[in-house]
């Protein structure tokens, strides 16, 4: 099962999901979407929460209120973190986000230890979290069909900019072959 809420009304339409369990956090680490961001309690066991940013928007986008209400909601899925006030809350893109066959399930590394942020949550703040909680929805998705829709769409993409930048017919163009060989061809 994952769990959708909605952030704050203000912010626009943002979705934040978490898994259920750690066998969740899996799929959603598999397969996960280029505008996610992930959540984490730093150093605690906590849920893996994700935002979905809207097309074309990256990290910087991210708004205070919207990063308050997923910092507040991981914090309160942590058993640890949740108990303690000061925890630190990383978060990064999902594609920064890195398994391997080593790892336990649920456990993630980075690519790139650069692109992780931290935000300190200095304590539960109940009206953020019961807000988050009464927008809460249970969902069973297909994780992977939906990925694989999305690829198929970018695919069907890249075809029509492709073909809307091929060369006229009779057009003289320059080949690189594999081994750096360069032809002249017309087509």
């Amino acid at each position: 099962m994952v769990f959708y809420f909605k952030a704050r009304p203000e912010a626009g339409d943002y979705t934040i999901f978490m898994g259920l369990d750690k066998h969740e956090n899996e799929e959603l680490i598999r397969y996960g979407f280029p505008e996610d961001i992930w959540f984490h309690v730093d150093k605690m066991s906590s849920a893996h929460v994700y935002l979905r940013l809207n097309k074309g928007q990256q990290i910087d986008d991210i708004t205070e209120g919207v990063l308050e209400d997923c910092a507040q909601l991981v914090k309160a899925n942590s058993i640890q973190g949740n108990k303690v006030n000061n925890v630190d809350v990383v978060y990064t893109p999902w594609y920064n986000l890195k398994k391997t066959a080593s790892m336990d399930v649920g456990q993630v590394g980075f690519h790139n230890p650069k692109m992780v942020r931290t935000v300190r949550v200095e304590k539960r703040i109940n009206e953020i979290v019961n807000r988050l909680n009464k927008t809460k929805v249970e969902r069973k998705p297909d994780l992977r069909a939906e990925r694989e829709a999305v690829n198929a769409s970018e695919r069907a993409e890249r075809k029509v900019q492709l073909r809307e930048k091929e060369p006229l017919a009779g057009v003289t163009v320059e080949i690189s072959n594999a081994y750096g060989s360069k032809y002249l061809a017309i087509v």
